[in-house]
């Protein structure tokens, strides 16, 4: 699945039980838990994952 960051282990893993989540701001994240120590795992995914938004033109 993806790829985080487990603060505990201080060590990248795949994250176990991911479940694709939208933040306040709009954003998409990944939720989920360490493979080894079952820490909660959080990544948030970039601007190409959330889902488009109308751009201001810059117009002269």
């Amino acid at each position: 699945m993806a790829e985080g960051y487990c603060v505990k282990c201080k060590a990248k893993k795949e994250i176990a039980n991911g479940v694709e989540e939208t933040m306040k701001n709009g954003r998409k994240a990944i939720k989920g838990k360490c493979p080894t120590c079952g820490t909660v795992m959080f990544k948030i995914l970039g601007k190409a994952a959330s889902s488009p938004t109308s751009q201001p033109s810059s117009g002269g």
